[in-house]
C-alpha cells in the first residue's frame, strides 16, 4: 500500500458527495469514479471510505471504525500484559533460586 494520507475534510466531503449522488440516482454506477476524479483522490480510496461510512452508519454489515479501534487497543493491552507476565515469571524464578541458595543446609 502506498499509504498516501488525505485530509479528513476531503474524505468527509467525498463520502458525503457519493452518498448524496447515490441517494439521488441509485442506478448511477460511475459515481465514485467521477467524484474521485473531481476531488483528485483515488477511486479505490474513495470506495473504501464510502464502504466504511456505510458500515459505521449501520447500513452495511461489517466491523465499525469504533470496534476496530477498540480491538487494536485490546490487542495492545494483551501484548503488554503478556510481556509483564513473562517478566514476573522470570523474576519469580530468579528469586526462587536466590532463596534456595540462602536456605540453611541440613
Amino acid at each position: 500500500m502506498s499509504g498516501k494520507q488525505y485530509p479528513a475534510e476531503i474524505k468527509e466531503r467525498g463520502v458525503r458527495l457519493v452518498l448524496e449522488a447515490k441517494r439521488l440516482d441509485p442506478a448511477d454506477r460511475g459515481v465514485i469514479s467521477r467524484i474521485a476524479r473531481q476531488l483528485g483522490v483515488g477511486a479505490e480510496s474513495l470506495r473504501t471510505w464510502v464502504r466504511q461510512a456505510e458500515i459505521d452508519s449501520g447500513s452495511r454489515p461489517g466491523v465499525t471504525t469504533e470496534q476496530s479501534a477498540r480491538e487494536k487497543e485490546l490487542e495492545h493491552e494483551v501484548r503488554e500484559l503478556r510481556r509483564a507476565n513473562e517478566i514476573l515469571k522470570l523474576a519469580s524464578a530468579f528469586f526462587a533460586r536466590e532463596l534456595d541458595l540462602q536456605a540453611p543446609k541440613k
